[in-house]
């Protein structure tokens, strides 16, 4: 397959020169523009985000061999939510090589979260089928870069943001419920829920109320997002 100066282009930002550039071009396409001979991206963004997934959780854990669980959480959420997925792609200038139809075009769609977020994870699914697992595994931490030192710090107020995701749709702040708490005095393991008005849910444990809270709401917010 030939390739387009914009294909070239992203190539190069990506740090990898596809063996099968048509999977590139599958992972730019978005629905408005598919058909009968033109597949669009949602398969790959279905694998890309499992990619990412592994890859995050590998090196959270590589970073810090003693965080419990509840500290993990939000940090993960925090790296792999559309949101960042759609910076990332916004340093790779993905959105100027994305394929859409004539009115995502005229709507704005080379800008949309949503859609940025979507095809970073298509792509990342291209470079693993076309390269295996740890060609992807280097371009994303490549691409990620400090995001993921700097994660604790990004993921500290999971509960602001899902008290501004409820209140930017009318909802009223979420609740947080402690539902359980295991361990001895000097060791505790709390288990707390978070609920919204509309009746989704999420929970998450940690050595504290706080972190619980935290790592619940993360949770909550991530699957909100990602079903947005």
């Amino acid at each position: 397959m030939k390739r387009s100066a914009a294909l070239k282009d992203l190539e190069g930002r990506l740090g990898h020169r596809f063996d099968r550039p048509e999977l590139l071009t599958r992972a730019l396409t978005h629905g408005s523009m598919s058909g009968p001979t033109r597949e669009d991206n949602q398969r790959l963004e279905f694998l890309g985000d499992r990619v990412l997934g592994l890859v995050m959780a590998e090196a959270l854990l590589e970073r810090d061999p003693d965080a419990a669980e509840g500290q993990l959480a939000p940090r993960y959420n925090a790296l792999v939510r559309k949101e960042t997925c759609a910076e990332v792609a916004r340093d790779c200038a993905i959105g100027d090589a994305m394929k859409l139809g004539r009115s995502e075009r005229l709507s704005g769609g080379r800008r949309k979260m949503a859609l940025l977020g979507d095809a970073m994870e298509a792509v990342i699914a291209a470079v693993y089928v076309d390269a295996g697992f740890e060609v992807a595994k280097d371009m994303i931490l490549r691409l990620w870069g400090d995001r993921v030192d700097r994660v604790e710090e990004d993921a500290r107020d999971a509960k602001t943001a899902l008290q501004e995701w409820a209140q930017a749709r009318g909802l009223p702040p979420p609740s947080y419920t402690e539902t359980g708490r295991e361990g001895p005095d000097h060791q505790p393991v709390f288990t707390i829920e978070v609920r919204i008005r509309t009746g989704e849910s999420d929970s998450a444990q940690a050595p504290s109320k706080r972190q619980a809270e935290q790592a619940a709401a993360s949770a909550l917010l991530g699957r909100l997002e990602g079903g947005a």
